[in-house]
């Protein structure tokens, strides 16, 4: 019997120490804000680039925007992009892929609102203005670079 409660507290401890650690890793994750222009053009199959700028603890980082996107899509838009990215230690964090499902359209003026998250945790909450015509349902994927 006690070395059964002996175990217990045992695997108790371990388990209070690594909730710990990780409630501190995510403690160092901070958020920083976003914004870009980004210009997409399809039919069937589409691409996207833009540019735009992450601000991060004060200072300001270029970001290039690409993409490609693939379903039933067609047409040509600008949206403005501006929101927040979670979760981040460091600028660089951001770099990388962001996927998303989805569909929309736009005829004239219109608003997008998206959430991705990128292999490194990083999380965008994104909201914009779209300008021109585009009708899509498919699947996309977005990918950012700090320069």
């Amino acid at each position: 019997m006690m070395k059964i409660l002996s175990r217990f507290r045992s695997v108790a401890v371990a388990v209070i120490a690594v909730a710990g650690v990780s409630f501190a890793s995510a403690a160092h994750a901070d958020s920083g804000t976003i914004r870009f222009t980004i210009y997409k053009a399809a039919f069937f199959i589409g691409g996207a680039g833009g540019e735009g700028t992450l601000t991060f603890h004060g200072r300001r980082y270029p970001i290039s925007v690409g993409g490609i996107s693939g379903g039933l899509a067609f047409g040509a838009s600008k949206t403005y992009f501006h929101g927040t990215v979670r979760h981040i230690r460091r600028a660089r964090d951001v770099t990388g892929v962001y996927g998303a499902a989805g569909g929309g359209g736009a005829l004239g003026k219109g608003a997008q609102v998206i959430v991705m998250t990128n292999d490194k945790g990083a999380q965008l909450e994104l909201s914009g203005r779209q300008v021109g015509l585009q009708v899509n349902a498919d699947l996309s994927g977005m990918s950012i670079t700090v320069k």
